[in-house]
Formats: structure tokens, C-alpha cells, sequence
């Protein structure tokens, strides 16, 4: 299955859509969202909101939120339901980014929005370079720290990498909704739920 590719579009108008939110105020349609995102995909959710833990209250906000951009963008270009991210997918697209951060030369050196893999970056350029943009205003115009930009870089690279894998079937999260099979699922076979795992390992265990 390709990758799917967020268009620069689509990434533009969940950008202008979060800007009038919060131009608006509009606290119902805020609340909403994260009421969606909460049931959605609860384990994202989670990955965000293990920053604070470390880091504190004001750059755990900033990482969920930059993860809910990333999911906003994804949830824009898919049609359906995203697949739901499952801790293991957050822990195998974890080890993928720092695996290839870890060749990019003078990575500490490099301006905090542009601590990224080229190699990542090709699979969602539009999702990176707009990442980079607004990293890079909220540090210029001292919205965040530099600090907790360093801090929430990769968390959020780690949600892009997830995405995208699950959306490629490289790691397939969790379909949402009820699975339905219409005809005789084998055992052995993959799980019509999406998860990756066999029908035996899965939803075939409570058949």
C-alpha cells in the first residue's frame, strides 16, 4: 500500500481552521476536538502528555497540541477514520526516528526546527515543512522557548512517522469501528480489524 502523502493543502487549511478556533475562542468546538481526539486515539494522546511528566505543565501542552496538528492534518487527507495508533506503533515509529536522527551530522548544531531526518522528511515533506515553520516562529516570536521546542521536536516527529506508517500498512494500527466480516476469516490470516496481527492472535480469540 503507498504512503499517503498529505498534500500542502490539506495542511493549510487545518492550519487556517486551528487559527480560527482559537481567534474565535470557540472553547465548545475546542472541547469537541479533544473529546474526538480522546476517543480516537487515546494512546496519541498519551505519547503527548508523557512530556509533561518530564518536562512540565507548559511544554506538555505544547506537545499535545503540536501531536493534535499532526492528527488534524492526517484525519484532513484520510477518508474514513484514521487508524488508531497503538502504544506499539508509537514505540516501533519512536525507535525509527531516533534511529535515523542518529546519522544526521551536527544534528545539536542545526537551528531547533531544523533538527530533522531528510530521509523522514520525504515521506510527509509538507507536514515537515510546515512543522518547521511554525517551530521556528514560535521560537522567534517567543511564544516557546527554544528549550521547549528541543523538547517536543521529536515526540512530534515520532506522531508523523506513526501516521504514516499505519496509513502506509507498514505498521497498521487499529481499524476503527466494528469489524465486520462478511465471509469465513482463515486463522491464519491477517485480522480484518487492521491491527496486522493474525485473525487467531486477535479478534478471532473472543469468536
Amino acid at each position: 500500500m503507498p504512503s499517503l502523502v498529505v498534500s500542502a493543502d490539506h495542511v493549510e487549511k487545518t492550519i487556517t481552521a486551528f487559527t480560527r478556533l482559537d481567534q474565535r475562542g470557540d472553547k465548545k468546538a475546542m472541547n469537541k476536538l479533544a473529546q474526538r481526539l480522546q476517543k480516537e486515539q487515546p494512546f496519541l494522546l498519551q505519547h503527548a502528555a508523557a512530556v509533561r511528566t518530564e518536562h512540565g505543565d507548559a511544554v506538555g501542552e505544547a506537545a499535545v497540541f503540536y501531536a493534535t496538528l499532526v492528527w488534524a492534518m492526517f484525519d484532513r487527507a484520510q477518508d474514513g477514520t484514521l487508524p488508531r495508533l497503538t502504544q506499539q506503533n508509537l514505540a516501533d515509529a519512536d525507535r525509527v526516528v531516533t534511529e535515523a536522527l542518529s546519522t544526521v551530522a551536527g544534528l545539536a548544531e542545526k537551528p531547533v526546527h531544523e533538527r530533522v531526518s531528510p530521509e523522514l522528511v520525504k515521506t510527509q515533506p509538507h507536514i515537515y515543512a510546515k512543522l518547521a515553520e511554525l517551530l521556528g516562529e514560535d521560537v522567534k516570536e517567543k511564544a516557546m522557548t527554544e528549550e521547549t521546542a528541543s523538547t517536543i521536536i521529536k515526540p512530534t516527529e515520532v506522531v508523523i512517522e506513526a501516521f504514516d506508517a499505519a496509513m502506509a500498512g507498514r505498521r497498521p494500527g487499529e481499524r476503527q469501528g466494528t469489524v465486520v466480516a462478511n465471509e469465513k476469516v482463515g486463522r491464519n490470516e491477517p485480522c480484518p480489524c487492521g491491527s496486522g496481527k493474525k485473525y487467531k492472535k486477535c479478534h478471532g480469540e473472543a469468536a
